[in-house]
């Protein structure tokens, strides 16, 4: 690992994460975060030269459906359904 991680960084972190670790805390997770962060270190063995980066682990597709408009509807007609209209506009309550 480049650095090794220790009960001062996971004090600095806390620190700028606004945290309150305890000094059991510390003890408690310190080799528990540094087992994680020794396999994370693993993948910096691994030759990753002849494979393309993911924008996502899984091939997504794109389903859309084709735009045509097939019934147009009139402004009269739209407002037929309205419960309340001024003009050519629907009337709603005011938002505040």
């Amino acid at each position: 690992m480049a650095h090794e991680i220790n009960e001062n960084i996971i004090k600095q972190i806390a620190h700028l994460a606004k945290l309150t670790v305890t000094d059991e805390e510390i003890a408690y997770y310190l080799p528990q975060i540094q087992k994680v962060l020794s396999h994370f270190s693993e993948l910096n063995d691994l030759d990753t030269n002849n494979i393309e980066p993911l924008i996502t682990p899984v091939d997504l597709k794109g389903y859309l459906r084709s735009d045509i408009v097939e019934k147009v509807i009139s402004t009269d007609e739209l407002l037929q359904t309205a419960p309340d209209k001024v003009g050519a506009l629907f009337k709603v309550p005011p938002v505040i």
